[in-house]
C-alpha cells in the first residue's frame, strides 16, 4: 500500500519545519546543480515552496533536490 501521508516522525520532515517556522534563508542545490537561495515556505509529500528575496515564489519537486541548508550570512 502507497501512502502519501505526511510522516512528521522523519527528521528529514521535522526539519524542514523547523526551517519553515525560523523562516530561515537556506541554500538549495538541486541534482542539475542549480542552487537556489530562499526562505521555505511549505513542504508536502512531494514538494516544496521557496520565495527569494523578491518574494518569487518556486515549487520544487522533493526528487529534484540535492541537498539543502540553512545559509550563513
Amino acid at each position: 500500500m502507497h501512502t502519501t501521508e505526511f510522516d512528521t516522525s522523519l527528521p528529514s520532515i521535522r526539519q524542514v519545519q523547523n526551517l519553515i517556522k525560523q523562516t530561515a534563508v537556506v541554500e538549495l542545490k538541486l541534482i542539475t546543480g542549480d542552487v537556489l537561495t530562499g526562505r521555505v515556505l511549505w513542504q508536502d509529500p512531494q514538494c516544496l515552496c521557496i520565495a527569494d528575496e523578491n518574494s518569487q515564489q518556486t515549487t520544487i519537486w522533493k526528487q529534484a533536490i540535492a541537498y539543502i541548508k540553512p545559509k550563513v550570512s
